[in-house]
């Protein structure tokens, strides 16, 4: 009878377990989904609404980036997640390339001072000053992307496809891998990520892309094919990375702030490469940015 009981106990953790991701996602979805795609004419500022939400899950990033980095410092963790804002409101909002060098050189500047000022073993300093400098861009640089990407006609669509391509990918390289991995793909930084489930999503991004292109009427099947190959790239690669920050600073997950997930960043690590190469592919070779 014992015996029993600790046969079904991980079977009833893996289940609750898998619940609470569940639970976690649903209510997320159908808002986040209302706010990429509605576009009310009489409602300007409802592009607003978008813009908070892609600046508040930046804050998040930001914050986590560096708590995993410093975690014994609150106000560097601070410091990371309002930079991270600041430089993609930059990116967001100011037209002129003169405009956002001037927010980068003050970022920097205050970056400087900060590293100056705080009270860190000198061996420590560089790296501290290093990743003040890297979540700005990291966080805030790309992920301002999957606001500038709502813009692409048909509204909110280009969202969805860099969503697609990050989650399609990450979902079929996991599945499959599971079942069917043998040949390790970076086993020094993620020992559970083999070649056969990399070609999984590298084929799941495809199909992903192939699939949302039929809503977006300019982007060809070639074109869909092209960005589906560089997207499942980038995606795989974001997660890579992310698995490299974690196993330096010595965590499981970023953050806790996704019950059952981990953190922000652990959701979003495919989507911070996946989304710059949408925004990047739309704007210089599909001609779709303003």
């Amino acid at each position: 009878m014992t015996e029993t009981v600790e046969e079904d106990l991980p079977v009833r953790r893996r289940l609750s377990g898998t619940a609470l991701r569940v639970a976690t996602v649903i209510p997320l979805i159908p808002m986040i989904l209302f706010m990429m795609f509605w576009d009310p004419v009489d409602f300007p500022w409802w592009r607003w609404v978008w813009h908070v939400f892609i600046l508040a899950a930046i804050a998040v990033g930001g914050y986590e980036m560096m708590a995993m980095k410093v975690p014994s410092s609150r106000g560097s963790c601070l410091w990371g997640s309002m930079s991270s804002v600041a430089f993609a409101s930059s990116v967001i909002f100011l037209d002129s390339v003169d405009q956002v060098y001037g927010v980068v050189l003050l970022l920097i500047l205050a970056t400087m001072v900060l590293g100056m000022l705080r009270e860190d073993p000198l061996h420590n300093a560089s790296v501290h000053i290093g990743w003040l400098l890297a979540t700005p861009v990291y966080i805030g640089g790309t992920l301002a992307t999957v606001d500038l990407v709502r813009d692409f006609p048909p509204t909110g669509a280009w969202v969805l496809l860099a969503f697609a391509l990050a989650w399609g990918s990450d979902t079929s390289a996991y599945f499959f891998g599971r079942k069917f991995g043998k040949t390790k793909l970076a086993p020094r930084i993620s020992p559970k990520k083999t070649l056969e489930g990399a070609a999984a999503g590298l084929a799941g991004s495809v199909l992903c892309a192939l699939v949302i292109s039929f809503f977006v009427p300019d982007l060809p099947a070639v074109d869909a094919i092209a960005l589906g190959v560089i997207g499942g790239v980038a995606g795989q690669g974001g997660d890579l990375f992310e698995s490299v920050l974690k196993r330096s600073s010595g965590v499981k997950d970023s953050g806790g702030i996704l019950p059952g997930h981990g953190g922000l960043l652990d959701r979003v690590d495919a989507l911070v490469f996946t989304a710059p190469a949408t925004w990047a592919y739309g704007t210089f070779i599909a001609g779709f940015g303003g």
